[in-house]
Formats: structure tokens, sequence, C-alpha cells
């Protein structure tokens, strides 16, 4: 099976840029999208379906913001939207599906702590409320997947300029430790895991062509749960995909 994260920063402009070829040549049995910054029916009725999937669609409440949409090729899946709380939920950040076998995938963009640090709080009490209810699932037998924008890079490794970026939101030590935490309570980078010495990215700023210069962060993650990694067979970060600041992260597994 196939999943494929990406954060397309504009669900309406990626389309224009070749998004429904893209997603039927790379053949993903789950798509999940994130920073969609649209409710469907603003999409023309064609556009806003890729064709043989279900969808689903979890927008903010604020227009032109956040919000998530998950695609996926298999019938009869059982949809949650959110994670329970109000001040979460209105931005339109999480979609959770059971993809059967006690496996559930969480499609999650999780929140930027801001240029100016004014959401970092927010930020941190979202990564604990989604880990306080991913012990209830785990302590229920789930095999549980998170994917998605973490808009956090975890080590020195996942970003291009640690140092200078050590004040900047997105690599804060108080954030940073949340991945941590859940490496410490069940979790596994899958990536990482599989490919611990690699250096790649998945985001880049608009700035200064920094994505010719290769000059990015690692934001977009699979942690899987530990006792579902022996089925991850690889995670592959497709750079070569354009149409977004980030670029989409595929997770295969058996």
């Amino acid at each position: 099976m196939k999943i494929t994260t990406w954060n397309v920063n504009g669900l309406r402009a990626v389309i224009g840029k070749g998004f429904h070829q893209w997603a039927q040549r790379d053949a993903s049995d789950v798509f999940c999208l994130q920073e969609i910054k649209a409710r469907p029916e603003q999409i023309e009725a064609d556009l806003r379906e890729i064709p043989g999937y279900q969808s689903f669609w979890n927008p903010a409440q604020r227009p032109g913001y956040s919000g998530v949409a998950s695609f996926i090729r298999l019938d009869g899946v059982n949809v949650q939207y959110g994670i329970g709380v109000e001040e979460f939920d209105s931005e339109g950040r999480v979609i959770r599906m059971d993809l059967g076998q006690d496996v559930l995938l969480y499609n999650i963009y999780f929140p930027n702590g801001q240029r100016s640090h004014d959401r970092v709080d927010y930020k941190l009490a979202f990564y604990k409320t989604l880990l306080n209810q991913c012990a209830l699932l785990h302590a229920q037998g789930k095999q549980i997947i998170i994917t998605g924008d973490f808009n956090t890079a975890h080590n020195d490794i996942d970003l291009a300029n640690p140092k200078q970026n050590a004040k900047t939101s997105g690599f804060l030590p108080e954030e940073r430790v949340w991945i941590d935490t859940y490496l410490e309570n069940g979790f596994t980078d899958a990536y990482r895991k599989l490919y611990p010495e690699r250096v790649e990215y998945t985001w880049w700023t608009y700035i200064s062509n920094a994505r010719q210069r290769n000059v990015g962060w690692r934001l977009d993650y699979y942690l899987v749960s530990d006792d579902f990694m022996p089925r991850v067979k690889d995670v592959v970060i497709q750079t070569d995909v354009y149409g977004s600041d980030h670029c989409p992260v595929s997770l295969i597994w058996e």
C-alpha cells in the first residue's frame, strides 16, 4: 500500500499546475493533502475529485486558511474529523481514517508557531492533545500512522542552516522536544529509521531561490507506531515534484 502526503499550499493553485495528472501518475492508494485553503464547493465539480477515489474534506472555518483533504481508493472507510477540541478543530487540521486491521491514518496540518512566536503555545498544546489521544488508541491495540506537515524540523540534519534558525519557530527547542516525546511514547520516525544519515528536505522558502540551492527543511513526516514499523518498506521524498513550497512524501508498506 502506498500513502502520499503533500502540503499543497492552496489546492486551487496546485490544480492549475497539473495536480490531477500527477496524482494519476503517482497512483497512491491514499493522498493526504494539507493547507488546502479551500472548501470543496469553491472548486469546479470535475476538479474537486480524483477519479477512482473517495474524497474527505475538513476545511477551516476561516476562508482561505489551513484545511486538510484525504483521497482514498478503499471503500467503506470510517472517517473522523478533528481531535475533539474546538480551538483546534475549527482550523480544519485533522482527518483520521480507519484503514482496517486496527490501522489508523492521521492526515494532519500541525500549527505553525509563526515568525513572531505568537502561536507556539497553541502549537505545543496541539502536539500534547494529539499524543494523549494516540496513547489511548495504542492502549486499545491500534497501530497508528501520523502524516502531514509537522511544521517542525527535528534535528540539525533536518534543515540546511540549524545554527541560523535556532530561534526560529519550527526549530525551537520546545518544539523539537515534542518530536522526541512522540518517539519516546510508541512512535518511530519512519524516514529517519530507514535513512539515519540521509539529508533530504521537504520544504523550501520561496525566497532567494532556496529550492534551486536546496536550502530547505524536512517538515513532512511519517511517525508510525513502533510495532507498525516492520511493515514499512520505504519512505520516498519526491523532490522532483513541484507546484508547492513543499514536495510530496510517500510511505510504502505491506
